[in-house]
This record gives structure tokens, sequence and C-alpha cells, in this order.
């Protein structure tokens, strides 16, 4: 019996690439799904560990392999050749950067190609002919991603002019609307797959606020400046020093975590909020400013008591105290990033 071909897809599992992996699996086409996170995924639902991804591979009965590239992909986001989106995403350069890691697991694992479940003009950036061009120019993948949902508004790659794939079986699918998706995925049974709203926190503009800051004041940033990123209000008091305060008692035990030697930790103990970190504060500037800002949000916007303040240099367990009044709303909104 001939052996099947093989093929590499790209799994985010959004309903758009569970469906390209469905169109192709229809062709007989043997199937293994990767999918590449990094620190900025946003892939699973509220109060869940379960990743798209895993869901959608299940659905499919195909293996996923999962590869975490979030410490190579930080120079990509520090100095991407073809820039940022409409907030910190670097579409493009993301794209090539992907791209390229599949190319590898393609030849690694004797795959005739890559598919995806991208669709002209769905993604303003990323998702334009001229652009899929370059992608693919860059990566070293020319002719060898196949698009299911849009192929026949593209050129045939090599896959399809050698007859691996049938092309009369794939779609015409272009821009933002997902009727003729939904359609699909009732014909084809697929379910429980996520909103199409994006799982890239670098498209957020709170989280790309933030990130644009970072990369301002620490432009050698690592993985744990990233993760604190994720969590809290966060201010800017000075060039290297900045005050995160936590939103809530679960934003105040990821900020626990996340502290490291050196930051100031700061608790409202008496009534009780939010904890804080003021990270860079080497020799102890600003700790009546930090105490003042952490009080405002034990008291909330119209409170104005005293509020008892702990603080201590983590890894130090003997902590000061002191008493601070809120600090007034004109001047947080100025240091808010």
């Amino acid at each position: 019996m001939e052996k099947k071909a093989k093929a590499i897809g790209l799994l985010s599992g959004g309903l758009d690439s569970t469906l390209a992996a469905k169109l192709i699996l229809e062709q007989g086409i043997e199937v293994e799904a990767i999918n590449y996170l990094t620190v900025f995924c946003n892939c699973t639902s509220k109060g869940s560990t379960y990743l798209a991804s895993q869901r959608a591979a299940e659905q499919l009965n195909i293996p996923l392999k999962i590869i975490d590239v979030s410490e190579e992909y930080l120079e990509v986001i520090k100095k991407p050749k073809y820039g940022y989106g409409s907030g910190m995403n670097p579409c493009i350069d993301c794209r090539i950067f992907i791209f390229e890691k599949a190319k590898q697991y393609m030849e690694e694992t004797g795959a005739k190609f890559i598919f995806t479940g991208e669709v002209l003009g769905q993604r303003p950036m990323s998702q334009r002919a001229d652009v899929i061009n370059i992608i693919e120019r860059d990566s070293g993948l020319k002719g060898f991603i196949v698009r299911p949902l849009s192929a026949k508004l593209l050129p045939p790659t090599i896959p399809e002019e050698k007859g691996v794939v049938d092309r009369s079986k794939f779609l015409a699918i272009s821009g933002r609307s997902r009727k003729l998706q939904l359609l699909l995925a009732k014909e084809f049974g697929i379910k429980d797959y996520p909103c199409a709203s994006g799982g890239c926190l670098l498209t957020d503009k709170g989280f790309s606020r933030r990130m644009k800051d970072l990369i301002k004041y620490k432009p050698d940033f690592n993985l744990e400046d990233i993760n604190l990123l994720k969590y809290g209000r966060h201010f800017r008091l000075s060039a290297e020093i900045k005050l995160v305060v936590g939103r809530n008692e679960q934003e105040n035990n990821k900020i626990s975590v996340l502290k490291r030697e050196g930051d100031l930790i700061f608790s409202a103990e008496e009534p009780k909020g939010p904890i804080s970190i003021l990270r860079g504060a080497s020799n102890g500037e600003f700790i009546t400013e930090a105490a003042a800002i952490t009080a405002r949000y034990a008291v909330g916007e119209k409170g104005n008591c005293e509020v008892k303040i702990a603080y201590c240099r983590y890894p130090e367990v003997a902590r000061a105290y002191l008493r601070a009044r809120p600090f007034e709303d004109t001047k947080l909104n100025r240091l808010r990033i």
C-alpha cells in the first residue's frame, strides 16, 4: 500500500485552523498538528488550563505537539523588522518566526508541506496577499504553505501542482465574515471552539501600553518582566522605578509569586487591601508615594482615612510599618501606565 503523504498543521484551536485540518484530513493526508506557544498567548478559557489546540486535536483525532518558544520570541518583540500593528503586535515578524520553526519541524518529520487556517484579508497586517508573499519568502517556505480556506484565491502551491492535495476541494473564503466557516463547522460536526477574539496579549490596548513602557525603560527585559505586565495596575515613578498594585486577592497572589530579590513589597494591613511591588528602588526611593498609592486602592475612590501599610525588601522577613493617606487621583492618573 502506498504510504500516505504527511502534512504539518499549525493548530491554534480556533475555528479556522480546525477547519483547515479537517479539509486536509478529508483528502487522506496524514496530519500532525503543532502549536507554538509564547508568553503572550492567551489560549485558554477563563478558569481553564486546557489549551484550545488540545481540545481541537482531540476532536480531530490527530497528534499534537506543543512547544514553548517564549525565550526566543522575545528577540522578535524587541526589534521587529516589519514593525508593530495597532498594539505592540509584530504580526509579520511573528509569522516568519513561527514558519521558520515549522519548516525545521517539517523537514525533521519528512512532511510534504505545512498548512494553516489563515484566511485572505481576515487580518489586515499579516493576511494580505502581498504580505503572505513576504512571509513565505523570508521563512524559506515559498510554495510549501497550503491555506485550504483561501487556496482558490491564491497561486497554486507546490503540493497542489504535484497532486499531493486536490486544489478543487479547497475553498475561496476571504475577509472577516465567518458565515461560511460556521456553516462548514456545522457540516463537519465541529463544536466547542473558541470565539474569534484573538489570543495574543500584544493586541490588547492596556497590555500594549505596559509593553511599550517596558521596552522604552528596560530594553533588556526578560520573561519575568513580561509575566509581571499581565497583572495589576502599573505606575511609572521614574525611568528606573515602577510600582505594580494588585487589583484583587487573585492578583495579589500572582504578584507575590513574581517578586524578586531587591523588590520592595507593600501590603495594606488596616484596612486590608492590595499587595504592591516597587521595583528598581535600590536606595529606598518613593516609599512614601508607593505606600500612598497602595492606600488609595485599599480605601477606594472616595476614602480618605489613613491606612496602615507594611513593607519590606524581599527576601527580608522583618517588616516596617507606616501610615499613609490615599494618593490624589489627579496625580495618580499622570503616573499610571
